[in-house]
């Protein structure tokens, strides 16, 4: 029977699994096949952090040929490293009060240079607590170890990323080549000793490695490296990210000394395929999306007549013998909405195939994972959900969609409320106008804690040829609607798009000064553009203003382009001072320090007033008749008063409004007061009903109820509103 091993290989999150393997295994599933999952990363990472692996490690270091003090500094306190690494492992997987209290205010942490940042701990960690203030304690303290094995031991270690430096633009194979002709690493040395113990377990026909990223190119070629010596029959594929974008066309031979084959796009359909050839039952020529080698040429196949498998058809994602207890919790910051990246077992899940805008002039839209939007049944979805709950016990979700709709969300939102599915969740958007403030408190409602979106450059003539679809009036009011609703926002920040002068440089830092300062933007990274070769400028080059000097021609990877900007700055000058200015801004400070102190060359002043985004921010809520009535709160509770005017006693109904976080009461006419009940009786979600708002007016009108326009503008109408009553 085949068996197949599915590898994440070093190094990708320390906190929570990269989800490729488990829809992988959901599918081998379905196809009643033995598979087995593993992450290689945090394998190697728990077996170098710990006793024996430190003391291996010390054990291999020369005194002498340290340079830094630091790192000497390290090397003496070994001991103390190696006595307290397993503890601070523990901590970091289970952390407790008692233990919190021990890293903070006891003797167990040796401390190197990193711990110079504590200085201002009490102002960003005051309000924390102890545990976040001990996790950073010891995050502080790997990456004291971190510096000492990048110093003396192995230049490409990083803890999401090895050798990640080989693996950017790589066009050439000659690097990386010449690379694993090298004496094995420690690090990899360590990789191996946990590949072996899964092979040896499994003993699988077929090891598939998915490389999301350029950080875990070394490491899947050291992977197929150590198969080909010591298990020569075992078949080898790559799939991933990095190979979907990088490698499509790929002609180096030598790539196949360390896989048989690579795959593209989608991969259930190509895994297929190739099981069936592995298993006799398909010519090479019928495989799909597949290099090989043959004859030392490099060969394309894409036979197959089978389709791709459509969304909707896929199987839950399949975590059942991943090793949660392994992942560690690492908080380098404590901004709350930069640490959910590192903090936290997230069980990582798609909304849709695509992205459904997919026209920024920036990004690979020419790409089936870009181009082809298929979303999902909501239906399907949180079947998967409950699924992975009952599977795991994990309860925390992040949508890694490269942007998820807002109508695929309310749906999301609805269902999971209609299932009353406690989770919280987070993901990528577009700042679009149809983020409403109504939509926002939906979102939050179903377990919606934090999105990430892109700002990019906040330039209104950038923001068109980026063709991103926003303006920044539009950003400026969703992020002031998801901030109020108390949803975390996160701003994709890029710099160097071509033809961007120095002054829309600056003033975009002041945007988002701005946005900071108001508090609509809780964090932010800025990145310099990069130009690849599958995005609208890439493939038109000359319509931005670009010349492309190198990139287009390797055997190797062919994705990003060296160019040059004939019309820009020079954008590179910028990026010290734009990294400085956000960590500080993240931290709720510096917004008074003039812009050009953040760099050490002259910019050009702000051109934009002080209050450039309060301006734009209207709140306003524009209602149609499409609209749909959503009801969030319990259903009222209703008691008749006697009103007495002079001799005159009118019935009137009090509606107590009861929400988990407030209570209303409203004093109506009885006829509304019986309306408004029927109505909220029927919007209520898990009723799985709607009402327009036409329908809405229309009721209201045929039951002569009033003059509708100065009921939606009354108090007793902002009350339902505040009370739990969203128009969406």
């Amino acid at each position: 029977m085949t068996k197949v091993l599915l590898l994440t290989p070093p190094f990708t999150q320390l906190n929570t699994p990269y989800p490729a393997t488990a829809y992988l295994k959901g599918f081998l599933n379905t196809l009643n096949l033995e598979s087995k999952q593993f992450d290689l990363g945090i394998a190697t990472i728990n077996r170098l952090f710990s006793k024996q692996g430190l003391c291996s490690l010390f054990e291999l270091v020369d005194e002498s040929k340290i340079e830094s003090a630091n790192a000497h500094r390290i090397y003496i306190l070994k001991e103390e490293y190696i006595s307290s690494i397993e503890r601070v492992m523990f901590f970091l997987k289970e952390p407790t009060v008692l233990e919190a209290q021990n890293i903070c205010h006891g003797q167990l942490l040796p401390e190197a240079s990193r711990f110079s940042q504590l200085d201002d701990e009490e102002v960003a960690f005051g309000e924390m607590g102890l545990i976040d203030r001990a996790k950073h304690h010891c995050t502080l303290f790997l990456e004291d170890l971190s510096d000492f094995i990048i110093e003396v031991m192995d230049a490409n270690f990083g803890f999401s990323r090895y050798a990640e430096r080989l693996g950017r633009s790589a066009s050439s194979f000659d690097q990386l080549y010449t690379q694993l002709k090298m004496p094995v690493s420690f690090i990899e040395q360590l990789m191996f000793e946990e590949l072996e113990l899964q092979v040896l377990a499994l003993k699988p026909n077929l090891v598939t490695v998915s490389i999301p990223f350029p950080g875990n190119l070394l490491g899947a070629l050291r992977i197929g490296q150590w198969l080909k010596k010591n298990h020569p029959d075992i078949v080898i594929s790559w799939g991933g990210g990095f190979v979907n974008t990088e490698l499509r066309s790929l002609r180096d031979e030598r790539v196949f000394e360390f896989c048989d084959f690579v795959t593209l796009d989608d991969g259930e359909r190509p895994l297929q395929c190739l099981l069936e050839h592995v298993q006799g039952q398909r010519l090479l020529e019928q495989l799909k999306r597949t290099f090989t080698c043959i004859d030392h040429q490099v060969v394309y196949y894409d036979g197959a007549l089978e389709k791709d498998i459509e969304q909707n058809e896929l199987p839950a994602p399949d975590y059942s013998d991943v090793q949660w207890n392994q992942y560690i919790s690492v908080l380098e910051v404590a901004n709350p909405m930069f640490r959910l990246w590192s903090d936290g077992r997230w069980v990582k899940l798609t909304l849709a195939h695509g992205c459904y805008w997919g026209k920024c002039t920036f990004c690979d839209g020419s790409l089936d994972y870009i181009k082809r939007y298929e979303p999902s049944k909501v239906s399907i979805l949180v079947d998967r959900i409950e699924a992975i709950i009952k599977e795991t016990g994990k309860r925390g979700f992040h949508f890694v969609d490269e942007a998820a709709s807002p109508a695929l969300l309310k749906e999301l939102a609805i269902e999971l409320l209609r299932r009353e599915l406690k989770i919280v969740w987070w993901t990528n958007i577009r700042f679009e106008h149809k983020f409403t403030a109504d939509l926002c408190r939906l979102l939050k409602e179903s377990g919606c804690i934090a999105v990430a979106g892109g700002l990019e450059v906040a330039s209104e003539r950038i923001l068109k040829l980026i063709n991103k679809g926003v303006t920044l009036e539009m950003v400026s009011n969703v992020a002031s609607n998801l901030s109020s609703a108390g949803i975390l926002v996160h701003a994709y920040l890029m710099y160097g798009f071509p033809s961007q002068s120095d002054q829309e440089t600056i003033d975009s830092l002041e945007v988002v000064r701005q946005m900071f300062e108001l508090g609509i933007v809780e964090s932010g990274f800025w990145h310099q553009f990069a130009l690849t070769a599958h995005s609208p400028v890439g493939l038109s080059p000359q319509k931005f203003n670009v010349e492309v000097t190198d990139g287009l021609d390797g055997a190797f990877a062919n994705n990003d382009l060296q160019f040059v900007d004939l019309k820009g700055c020079d954008h590179s000058r910028y990026s010290e001072g734009l990294r400085k200015a956000m960590y500080n801004y993240m931290h709720g400070v510096a917004f008074d320090y003039p812009l050009n102190e953040w760099f050490d060359f002259k910019v050009p002043r702000t051109s934009l007033p002080p209050n450039y985004i309060v301006s734009m921010i209207t709140n306003n809520q524009r209602l149609n008749a499409k609209n749909q009535l959503l009801w969030l709160a319990h259903q009222p509770l209703v008691k008749e008063v006697i009103k007495q005017k002079g001799k005159k006693q009118k019935t009137m109904l009090q509606l107590n409004l009861i929400s988990r976080k407030s209570q209303n009461e409203i004093l109506v006419k009885k006829a509304l007061g019986e309306w408004l009940c029927k109505v909220i009786e029927r919007i209520d979600p898990k009723k799985n009903q709607s009402i327009s708002f036409a329908a809405f007016q229309s009721g209201y009108e045929e039951n002569n109820l009033g003059d509708f326009e100065k009921f939606i503008n009354s108090y007793t109408f902002s009350q339902l509103c505040e009370a739990g009553l969203l128009i969406l």
